[in-house]
């Protein structure tokens, strides 16, 4: 069976199309990638069709993740067709939240913030590192490594130990 996320933020050409290509990655490296349909998505439409901030793919570039994705916005069926949706901070949270309340017991996905995987991250938001320097894109990295880590074995996790 397959499990499917979705990484979401404002923009989605940030902070989710790093988490997708670093979930991409980690699935890659453990030879899993038939197990998972990985997307991602912005609660907010400004940038749908354009790749990731060439920023974040220079930081990610760097690490050897490639971020594939075109920005999109997140639509209601999202809620429907994904089993987990992973929201980089509790505004996109409130915002994925209230959609799934309108769509009703049609949004049969699980809502969480992406850090309630983390192992390491003292914080459980993803910072937006849109109007920072080069060293905000390498933190958000650093956060979405270890969440997708935590993430991965938490969602191979035997079900009696989640």
């Amino acid at each position: 069976m397959t499990t499917k996320l979705l990484f979401v933020c404002l923009g989605n050409i940030c902070r989710s199309p790093a988490a997708e290509g670093v979930f991409l990655h980690l699935i890659e490296q453990r030879e899993l990638t038939d197990q998972f349909l990985v997307d991602s998505a912005g609660t907010g439409g400004w940038h749908v069709g354009n790749p990731a901030d060439q920023r974040m793919q220079a930081a990610a570039m760097r690490r050897g993740i490639h971020l594939p994705s075109r920005a999109r916005q997140l639509e209601r069926g999202d809620l429907e067709s994904f089993d987990h949706v992973l929201t980089m901070d509790r505004d996109n949270l409130r915002n994925v939240t209230s959609m799934a309340k309108e769509f009703g017991l049609r949004s049969t996905a699980q809502i969480r913030l992406m850090l309630s995987h983390a192992r390491r991250a003292d914080t459980l938001e993803v910072p937006d590192p849109y109007y920072g320097g080069e060293r905000g894109f390498e933190h958000v990295l650093d956060l979405l490594d270890d969440a997708c880590e935590g993430l991965l074995d938490d969602l191979l996790a035997p079900t009696t130990q989640r």
